[in-house]
């Protein structure tokens, strides 16, 4: 037979609300994420492949909005040349009747589900294993059938699986699927699903990553795999694509006094040119000045606006005032007084870090106001 090429993705989880951000962003992310399909499609036809195995996690729920299904499938059935395999994840499985019912009602004729645990000719000597997910823990490892699944004798046996291996997984899951499943099930290729980060567990076992990016956890682009398999036993040709349209970008900065906190913030945000797609969380860590303080938050404030959404965490950033930063406050009266209360809040141990941040927040505000004010 000749090569067979085909696309990995999964988790695109269609319709997620992103409720922890702000609203004008909200819309901008939701629609990213029903635009990855447009770029897995785009992404295929570049790298020749004519089948796009999805892993799990089509939707973020069972129960999608009818808009949210019927755009993904009408956007599915934009390019008949291309194959859809899409398999049920925790997010939005089996148990989930109502939405793989209705899926099946309306599904175009190249896309597949893959609902039950049981080969699926994707072409003339090419056999797929799915291993959908029959509710959001199953607490067993679905994979186990493929060992003893009969192909045809020739073929390549490809496996498309959602959950944990090892330590990958999201939300904490169990080690549920043998990190050695391509190899007892004599799989030339396992496309995986669950974790959000692009993984190569072995030769022939990926996690292909999300599409979208939707946290800062992974802290990666919006990725897929272009996979080649020549035949059975060849080792597979993996190769990453980029799909994403907005980054998650963590910056750590770790300081010490005497440092200007605001230029190591300047030299280390990421180009001019992607500010306006990129959500940046920035993390201070190390110890500074209240001078210093200050003039990070006001850095932070000055950057925001080029940015899709920045977020400044400094819960481990530790203040060392000298007593010139303080007397810069007030000598004594009513505003020391604030901020010498300010101060022990700050550098209170026992304090949850969520309070001692407040209270370092607090505390550069008062003296930036009072160096406004001089």
């Amino acid at each position: 037979m000749t090569m067979f090429r085909f696309l990995h993705s999964s988790d695109l989880h269609l319709g997620k609300r992103f409720g922890q951000m702000p609203e004008e962003l909200r819309g901008q992310l939701t629609a990213a994420r029903q635009g990855a399909l447009a770029r897995l499609a785009e992404a295929a036809r570049a790298a020749g492949a004519g089948t796009i195995l999805v892993a799990g996690d089509v939707f973020d729920t069972g129960t999608p909005t009818p808009a949210t299904l019927r755009q993904a499938l009408t956007q599915m059935a934009a390019d008949p040349g291309l194959d859809w395999v899409l398999l049920p994840g925790n997010h939005d499985a089996l148990a989930a009747d109502e939405l793989w019912a209705e899926a099946a009602r309306r599904a175009p004729p190249n896309v597949r589900l893959a609902q039950r645990p049981e080969p699926i000719e994707l072409a003339p000597g090419v056999v797929l294993m799915p291993a959908p997910c029959t509710t959001r823990r199953p607490g067993r490892d679905l994979t186990a059938w493929m060992d003893d699944a009969a192909t045809p004798e020739g073929a390549i046996r490809l496996g498309l699986a959602h959950g944990a291996v090892q330590s990958f997984g999201e939300e904490g899951a169990e080690d549920v699927i043998a990190p050695d499943r391509a190899a007892r099930a004599g799989l030339d290729y396992l496309a995986l699903g669950d974790w959000h980060g692009q993984v190569r567990l072995d030769a022939r076992t990926w996690y292909s990553g999300t599409p979208e990016p939707d946290r800062f956890k992974h802290d990666a682009p919006g990725r897929a795999l272009a996979v080649s398999v020549a035949g059975p036993g060849a080792a597979p040709e993996v190769d990453p694509v980029d799909t994403g349209s907005f980054d998650w970008t963590r910056l750590a900065i770790g300081l010490l006094p005497g440092e200007d906190p605001a230029a190591r913030l300047g030299a280390a945000l990421p180009d001019v040119g992607r500010r306006g797609r990129t959500l940046l969380r920035v993390e201070a860590t190390g110890r500074v000045r209240l001078a210093g303080q200050s003039a990070l938050a006001a850095a932070v404030a000055e950057a925001a606006p080029d940015f899709a959404f920045l977020e400044f965490r400094g819960a481990g950033l530790a203040l060392e005032p000298e007593a010139a930063d303080l007397d810069a406050i007030d000598r004594e009266g009513a505003l020391r007084r604030a901020a010498d209360v300010l101060m022990a809040e700050a550098a209170d141990p026992a304090r949850p870090p969520a309070e001692r941040a407040a209270a370092r927040a607090a505390l550069a505000r008062l003296y930036a106001f009072v160096a406004e004010d001089a």
